[in-house]
């Protein structure tokens, strides 16, 4: 099974941060290397985005029995003899197990990868959470007296991956738009010399005042304006503007925009981060940094939560003891404390939240690119 601890939430930000980082010098300096990367970058994520909404079924569909196997479920239901038959808990058991190990195994490398960074957060919460309601129902499974928490330990697993499943979404989407950003700059232009005559150059050379031409069907190179000519340009990719605008002699030309039908020369104006594209790029980097900043805060609460659940649980423990109460009973609280420490409702929050705010800072440069 793939390692997902340097994936969690606290994982994906230094990769991300690279890729955004990478992706604005890429447009003036390595185009075409970035974009090798960028597309190994995009295609590990599809796989990621894949491997979760994969575990998030198969783990929903175990669910369901597992619900209704449970004695807790039914007694709320009021099927509690309706459903009851012989080897009942030792199905939930094989369910809950297979449920555990393949729709769980995301927390728990990511538990022992955030206790092995000695920075314990989100996937140290969940993979707590989990393992302490598997291994304390299994033990009642095979003997010990107390209730089967079985029913908790699928739903918690279903909600975490349905969360992540989303955010490793809006992961993707967020790439994808960096990427089709940096493949929209061409690498070179036509810049005309004092003689009259043309050199191909690098677009990092370009400077303001420079005389570019930029012929029929090639991308606009830099941010500019038309000196010489008339012509057609698209620049759906960049604004989502679905026809082609006019352009002729004073228009100002956005860098990555397609030349139409007529050759044009053009004065180059912007360069660097100044350019209309590299602050669009500067708006996704920025997307992806806020979602970082969310997951910080999600990781600090998830910290206090664990440490409330350990510290919690053991004094519960603890108090029942001494208030004369037997081991079995004692123990049982103190697995409840922990297991309903970790809140369902946290594990979408945070994925929504950083999914609603990442779409809300790219949605205009998507609706461009694939609208």
């Amino acid at each position: 099974m793939p390692e997902y601890h340097e994936h969690s939430h606290s994982g994906h930000r230094p990769a991300e941060h690279e890729q955004g980082e990478s992706a604005h010098q890429s447009h003036d300096h390595h185009q075409h290397r970035e974009h090798h990367s960028g597309h190994d970058h995009h295609s590990h994520h599809a796989h990621m985005v894949a491997d979760f909404r994969r575990r998030f079924w198969v783990s929903l569909a175990l669910t369901v029995p597992v619900l209704m196997l449970s004695p807790m479920i039914q007694g709320w239901l009021g099927l509690r003899q309706t459903l009851r038959f012989p080897g009942e808990s030792y199905l939930q058991w094989v369910l809950s197990t297979v449920v555990y190990f393949y729709g769980g195994w995301p927390f728990l490398t990511g538990l022992v990868g955030e206790l092995r960074k000695k920075t314990p957060g989100m996937m140290t919460l969940i993979g707590l959470a989990i393992t302490v309601a598997y291994v304390y129902s299994s033990a009642v499974v095979f003997g010990l007296p107390g209730e089967l928490l079985f029913w908790e330990l699928a739903t918690l697993v279903v909600v975490m991956l349905l969360g992540h499943w989303i955010e490793m979404k809006s992961v993707m989407g967020a790439s994808k738009a960096l990427e089709s950003l940096v493949r929209l700059m061409p690498a070179e232009a036509h810049r005309l010399t004092e003689s009259g005559d043309t050199e191909d150059v690098p677009v990092s050379e370009l400077r303001p005042a420079d005389k570019v031409i930029v012929k029929p069907g090639e991308k606009v190179p830099i941010d500019g304006r038309v000196t010489e000519g008339r012509t057609s340009v698209n620049e759906s990719m960049l604004t989502g503007e679905s026809k082609p605008v006019e352009k002729a002699e004073g228009d100002e030309v956005i860098g990555g925009a397609v030349n139409g039908e007529a050759s044009i020369t053009m004065e180059v104006g912007k360069t660097g981060d100044q350019t209309y594209l590299s602050q669009v790029i500067e708006m996704v980097r920025k997307a992806q940094q806020s979602r970082s900043r969310t997951q910080d805060v999600a990781n600090r609460a998830a910290l206090a939560l664990t440490i409330i659940a350990l510290s919690v649980g053991g004094a519960t423990l603890a108090v029942w003891l001494l208030v004369g109460a037997g081991f079995v009973f004692s123990l049982e609280r103190m697995v409840t404390v922990m297991v309903i420490t970790c809140p369902h409702a946290l594990g979408l929050a945070v994925p929504l939240v950083v999914a609603v705010s990442t779409a809300s800072n790219i949605s205009p440069i998507c609706n461009g690119f694939y609208g």
